[in-house]
């Protein structure tokens, strides 16, 4: 199972951090990442991370947003700055056994939390 929490309403140039802990059969938790949808898009890969902290990001947010994660409290973090209107969407936790980047970007992630929803005004 996996618990997001942070999402809020920011103005353009904030900040916000996203948490997302997972529970239950977390020994066999690989890469951990978040996801976006906003209105009317699909939704898209943000960030993810591997259990010994290798990450990758969707372009929009490099330079602005990090992903970290604390392997033994099982949470991943989504540290975002300089936010913009653009950013506004229903942010996803989601995990997989695989520890490997460019698998789960292939074939999926296997758990998902509930969205928490971030929106950056202008």
């Amino acid at each position: 199972q996996l618990q997001a929490s942070g999402g809020g309403l920011v103005q353009t140039g904030g900040s916000l951090r996203l948490s997302c802990a997972a529970s239950g059969s977390v020994f066999s938790i690989g890469v951990m990442g978040w996801y976006r949808q906003a209105p009317g898009k699909q939704r898209e890969p943000v960030a993810k991370i591997t259990r010994g902290g290798i990450t990758n990001y969707v372009d929009s947010v490099k330079g602005r947003f990090t992903i970290s994660r604390d392997n033994a409290k099982n949470t991943v973090y989504l540290q975002m700055n300089t936010l913009k209107p653009e950013d506004t969407a229903v942010y996803y936790c989601a995990a997989d056994r695989d520890n490997d980047l460019e698998r789960t970007s292939l074939y999926g992630m296997e758990y998902w939390g509930k969205g928490t929803q971030v929106t950056v005004s202008s």
